[in-house]
């Protein structure tokens, strides 16, 4: 078995997938604990699924534990997507209670 080592400077910028095929976003910076990789802050960038749902913030941070596969781009498992469907129903939900 050959173990794989990536740069993580060459990640940055790098497009960010979801395992669904969706354009989530592109890799901002790396988090680092002491001695290993904690997690990954994603970007909202123009037609990305981020703006879409986030409106108005700069992006997320997705669990390095939530990283599929780095290779030329990053896939990410559907988890780490926040539920854009979930809130747009519930915000009708309470327009109609209200």
């Amino acid at each position: 078995m050959v173990l794989k080592t990536k740069n993580l400077t060459k990640t940055y910028d790098m497009e960010v997938f979801t395992d669904d095929g969706l354009y989530f976003g592109n890799i901002e910076e790396v988090m680092i604990t002491s001695t290993k990789v904690y997690g990954w802050r994603v970007k909202a960038t123009k037609n990305s699924y981020l703006t879409k749902v986030l409106g108005g913030a700069k992006g997320v941070i997705v669990p390095h534990n939530l990283v599929k596969a780095v290779g030329d781009v990053f896939i990410i498992s559907r988890n780490a997507i926040p539920s854009y469907e979930e809130q747009e129903s519930q915000q009708k939900e309470d327009l109609m209670e209200a």
